[in-house]
């Protein structure tokens, strides 16, 4: 099961802060006991190596050094970047980037405007430096977390769907957990097979289309990395179930995913490759402008 939370003794405890030492060596444990997985190929280790990694894009096709600044790892090859107009907006224009490992970022013509959080955007958890300036996101505030955030797997309603990233078919009993008391939160799974206690009041079903009010949304998506990191969530209340979905027909803004139109999203998934570590990374104008040089980030193209 796509971001399965630990065994249940441990559930119960997970967000407890535990030493670096134990926490590297309940990685490791979890490494070896999902190994035949496919969780196991995007799981602890390549985590660790995108956090220790450096950026290798730059003017020049040299590798760059690495430092604190970089934080795009040298063996991602394609990347998908977000901008808003500002903090409030609540949507953004996209663009698709990839390279050759040391060399510059290229556009790949691609791009179209999305939704995003009803309220707009807030700094989340993932890759990059935290920041204090700026909004924070938390539970419940309709922002999209801003920043660098992995693209793990692909989710939908269909049996099969045409991508090379992981995938998983949702049932009517998937549902991400966004009640932060639980010891479940952040996590996507079937709840039959976890006390009730730990999934009562989410409201996140992953099969919308089967609900008394249906919508078609979570027909094809993908998970986005946000406050989730070695196969479990972060920080509780920091925001939960963030994934890129399809477009409300009504309009409607998102609780802080970012939402595609049909044909956008079906390319996209078809053009990510789990070999190439595909990022996301969303920002506002100005903090992509802040950021540009020190994250050493690709040049946007021009929107005709």
């Amino acid at each position: 099961m796509m971001r399965r939370p630990k065994q249940l003794a441990k559930s119960a405890v997970k967000s407890i802060i535990l030493p670096l030492g134990l926490v590297l060596e309940r990685a490791t444990n979890r490494q070896l006991e999902n190994k035949n997985t496919w969780r196991w190929l995007t799981g602890v280790l390549p985590g660790s190596l995108l956090l220790l990694a450096g950026c290798s894009q730059s003017m020049q096709p040299a590798i760059q050094p690495v430092t604190a600044e970089t934080v795009i790892p040298a063996g991602t090859t394609q990347l998908v970047v977000v901008i808003s107009d500002s903090w409030d907006a609540s949507s953004g224009q996209l663009y698709q980037f990839s390279r050759v490992a040391g060399q510059r970022w290229q556009d790949n013509g691609q791009t179209s405007q999305v939704d995003l959080g009803r309220n707009g955007t807030a700094w989340g958890l993932g890759l990059h430096p935290a920041q204090s300036e700026g909004p924070q996101k938390q539970e419940g505030d309709g922002k999209a977390p801003a920043g660098l955030f992995r693209l793990s797997a692909a989710f939908g309603a269909l049996p099969t769907l045409a991508t090379q990233m992981p995938y998983q078919q949702m049932s009517r009993f998937d549902y991400c957990i966004d009640v932060p008391a639980s010891p479940l939160y952040n996590q996507t799974l079937d709840i039959r097979q976890y006390r009730s206690e730990w999934t009562a009041g989410s409201s996140e079903p992953m099969r919308r289309d089967l609900m008394a009010k249906p919508d078609a949304v979570y027909e094809q998506g993908l998970f986005i990395d946000h406050n989730f990191s070695s196969g479990e969530a972060r920080q509780t209340g920091a925001g939960s179930c963030i994934f890129m979905h399809l477009k409300s027909p009504d309009g409607r803004k998102t609780a802080g995913c970012t939402a595609l139109t049909p044909e956008h999203l079906t390319a996209l998934l078809q053009w990510l490759s789990p070999q190439a570590e595909p990022l996301y990374l969303l920002l506002p104008a100005s903090e992509y402008q802040r950021l540009k040089q020190d994250w050493q980030l690709p040049q946007l193209p021009t929107v005709r």
